[in-house]
């Protein structure tokens, strides 16, 4: 069993073990989870093997996008990702579909119900929670539905605190808390109705929307106006050994860790620099997973500075300019192999490293997850679209995006609005703006009285250290929220800490010479025990740089308005102070590259299509011969055939295009299916009781 029992952010509910069958042995689950966590749980990520080839089969997004961890249970397919783990429960290993029966015997086929709503919310992530909010304040009539359990989306997986303001979108708040706290107040509201397990399926060109709703009916409705509010899809590359299992998406690592506490590996390395990588690999360190390496192609991760610090602070190691050559292993993950890649992006020969992990984290970028809103428009409804299915940008964004939309509905269903829209927009710009260069500081101390050290340097939307402060001492330059802060001086600084405690990137400390100049208390935030440190205790302290030594705590508290970050004060000698931005618990410690890897992968082997097992050799010799028809490529191979209709492969095979030459306007787009995800038939039929 491998499930966690301790985490420093995340508590750990009592949950009820329950047995099942997989492939004829019993094992244990807990209730509720979802078949894909319960497998992890037991060490099993090979869900089954494709008909094609007998390739190893697993988990890769765990959003029900990607239909890779396809098993059968109770002689039915179904997405192991998204199905709730039931007691008795007999699943077995997906190699092909289950033989269906010679006869059947013949059913009553029932009408589907229609429901009218002035709005349908589809997605209750962070952009369609604030929507739904601001429109069930405004009394208007509102069906929110969600595939998941839960309400948040990606909320329910962040632990880290958000950036932004405080006032605009719970700026120092974790993820987690703002999806409860949006949450509670939706469920609260009389004109919103929330259908969680529910699936949009299709919209149609009659006015109606399908939904599965409860996983077990088909229900239509018929809205005045839809806001679409999906999220987005994990990316995925090409590369010999990327469809291994142990090989899947950071989000999908998330919610096997943060939302059902599974230890889903024991070394973990990430490709992918941007703050889905950076974050993810925090993540992994506080559920107490080795984080390996992370690499990312450009010179500079593209993440916020303060997530790529806090990494390296900890001993994790970042290859810039390197990308990944290949996954190795026969049935799963033992090893990835890395090399450096010039300006072209062509790897230099001699550069290649090898080192060995279980699982492979591909962080490389989302896609949105826009065909509804496309659909709906190509229809003739009155749709609207927020957060990430618009445009994909930070979780702190779709807050902003959602409220955005929900009022331009209001205007248009004739609720006069209050706020500047054109001024919430330009700030919602602001807030999706890729994060500009960091800014080199040169760091002033005076050796007198205390106060707040900022190590942010980076313009990024970010400010709640200056709401806390309960004496106001802490600015921005013409109160912009992208400027950096600084403390005023005004007033002497009380020492309360909460500028500390509340910064998302943990990049405040605070530092004390009023009792000793030569050796003051320097305050730093710790989110990485679930034990509060006794005072004795040695750690490390660091610089963004180097370790700076073991240094005993003199004090440990905790904040009643943070109770998950815990302020560490150390007496330093005041030249280490000057330097000093953070402790750890641990020395770093780094892994060695390993001489030898064999891989059976070649380059025109890698497979684009994961459903259909179509090679980038295949895709690349049809295009060589004149296929510019995404509709005839698919006749020739079957690729975009699969059950994740086209979703994962589709951009991989436009960039085969742009590799050969080919710009993407010159092909033909494929034929978009008219149903988004599969369903069983007799559901989608409202198949009543056999005659």
């Amino acid at each position: 069993m491998e499930n966690i029992k301790e985490h420093p952010i995340l508590e750990i509910p009592e949950r009820k073990k329950i047995t099942f069958t997989f492939d004829g042995k019993e094992l244990i689950g807990y209730e509720g989870m979802v078949i894909s966590s319960a497998l992890f749980l037991n060490k099993i990520k090979t869900f089954g093997h494709h008909v094609k080839d007998d390739s190893p089969q697993g988990m890769f997004c765990a959003n029900g996008q990607c239909s890779q961890c396809n098993v059968i249970v109770n002689s039915i397919p179904v997405k192991a990702c998204m199905t709730p783990l039931e007691s008795g429960m007999i699943i077995e290993s997906c190699n092909g579909l289950p033989e269906l029966p010679a006869i059947d015997n013949p059913v009553n086929v029932g009408d589907s119900d229609i429901l009218d709503t002035e709005v349908l919310v589809i997605g209750a992530g962070p952009a369609g929670l604030s929507a739904t909010k601001i429109l069930g304040e405004n009394n208007i009539n509102v069906i929110l539905v969600d595939d998941k359990s839960n309400l948040g989306g990606k909320l329910v997986l962040q632990t880290h605190k958000f950036f932004g303001s405080q006032e605009d979108v719970y700026a120092g708040t974790r993820g987690i808390d703002i999806a409860k706290t949006l949450g509670n107040i939706v469920q609260k509201l009389p004109t919103v109705d929330v259908w969680l397990n529910s699936v949009c399926l299709a919209v149609f060109s009659d006015g109606l929307v399908g939904i599965l709703k409860d996983n077990n009916s088909y229900v239509l409705i018929k809205p005045n106006y839809i806001l679409v509010a999906t999220g987005a899809r994990e990316k995925m590359l090409v590369f010999p050994g990327n469809t291994l299992p142990g090989v899947y998406g950071a989000g999908a690592f998330q919610t096997l860790v943060n939302r059902d506490l599974i230890k889903a590996a024991e070394n973990i390395f990430i490709v992918g620099g941007g703050n889905v990588g950076l974050i993810a690999g925090y993540h992994a360190i506080q559920a107490e997973l080795e984080v390996i390496g992370l690499i990312e192609a450009l010179p500079q991760c593209g993440g916020y500075k303060v997530h790529d610090d806090k990494l390296r602070r900890l001993g994790v190691p970042i290859y810039t300019s390197h990308t990944i050559i290949s996954a190795n292993g026969e049935i799963n993950v033992k090893s990835i192999t890395i090399g450096k890649i010039d300006e072209n992006f062509n790897i230099i020969p001699s550069t290649e490293k090898t080192y060995e992990c279980d699982t492979i984290l591909i962080a490389v970028g989302l896609n949105p997850v826009d065909e509804f809103y496309h659909k709906a428009k190509e229809f003739g409804f009155k749709v609207w679209v927020a957060g990430d299915a618009q445009e994909i940008a930070e979780a702190s964004a779709a807050i902003f995006t959602g409220r955005i939309e929900a009022l331009k509905i209001l205007e248009e269903i004739g609720i006069e609005v209050r706020e500047d829209i054109d001024e919430l927009q330009n700030f919602a710009e602001l807030m999706k703006a890729k994060p500009p260069n960091p800014i080199k500081i040169e760091m002033s101390f005076k050796e007198e009285g205390i106060y707040p050290v900022f190590y942010c340097n980076q313009e990024i939307p970010c400010n709640p250290c200056t709401s806390v402060c309960p004496q106001e001492q802490i600015e921005t330059i013409d109160d912009l929220i992208t400027q950096l802060p600084f403390f005023k001086g005004e007033e002497e600084c009380l020492g309360c800490g909460k500028c500390v405690a509340v910064c998302p990137g943990l990049a405040v400390i605070l530092i004390d010479y009023r009792k000793d100049k030569d050796n003051p208390f320097v305050t730093f935030p710790l989110e990485l025990t679930h034990e509060k440190l006794e005072k004795g205790k040695k750690v490390t302290v660091v610089s963004n740089e180097k370790e700076l030594g073991e240094f005993e705590v003199y004090r440990s508290r905790i904040l009643p308005e943070f109770p998950k970050t815990q302020l560490i004060t150390v007496k330093l000698p005041s030249e280490i102070a000057k330097q000093a931005v953070a402790i750890k618990l641990l020395k770093s410690v780094y892994n060695e590259p390993i001489e030898v890897y064999q891989t059976s992968f070649t380059e025109d082997d890698t497979i684009v299509c994961r459903c259909e097992r179509v090679s980038v050799g295949e895709i690349r010799k049809w295009i060589r011969a004149g296929v510019r028809d995404f509709n005839e490529l698919k006749a020739l191979t079957e690729v975009g055939m699969g059950a994740c209709g086209g979703k994962t492969c589709t951009p991989l095979i436009e960039q085969i295009f742009r590799e050969e030459g080919i710009s993407i306007e010159s092909i033909t787009s494929g034929t978009k299916r008219p149903l988004f995800i599969e369903v069983p038939m007799g559901i989608f039929a409202k198949v009543k009781d056999k005659e």
